[in-house]
């Protein structure tokens, strides 16, 4: 079997995550794949991490985990049209990290479902 992407840049992909949970993670879904369809590796912790951690009692280490996986990173990817508190968190990281931030509006998304 042949490895694909082995050294495809790895992004973190970030966009809202709370509000409206079905539609922001399904948005998440959508932009992970725009990203692996661009010949990126997207790391995207709030596809699985409310899985494992509870929003409501330990959104304080899911926003640590996220910060630690964000300086793994090549680039983060700023996707969608609003802008949350965790969110603005990440890119401050980021900026000071001096990992480049990517700015996408939801518009320039024409991902394959």
């Amino acid at each position: 079997m042949e490895i694909r992407n082995k050294d495809s840049p790895v992004v973190y992909v970030c966009s809202p995550y709370s509000g409206d949970i079905q539609r922001n993670t399904e948005m998440a879904r959508r932009y992970s794949r725009y990203a692996i369809d661009q010949g990126y590796i997207p790391i995207t912790p709030h596809l699985w991490l409310p899985g494992i951690l509870s929003e409501e009692t330990e959104r304080e280490r899911a926003i640590e985990i996220d910060l630690q996986l964000l300086d793994l990173v090549s680039e983060l990817w700023v996707c969608g049209n609003v802008v949350s508190e965790g969110m603005k968190r990440e890119i401050d990281h980021a900026t000071e990290a001096g990992i480049p931030v990517r700015i996408f509006q939801e518009e320039v998304f024409h991902v394959r479902d």
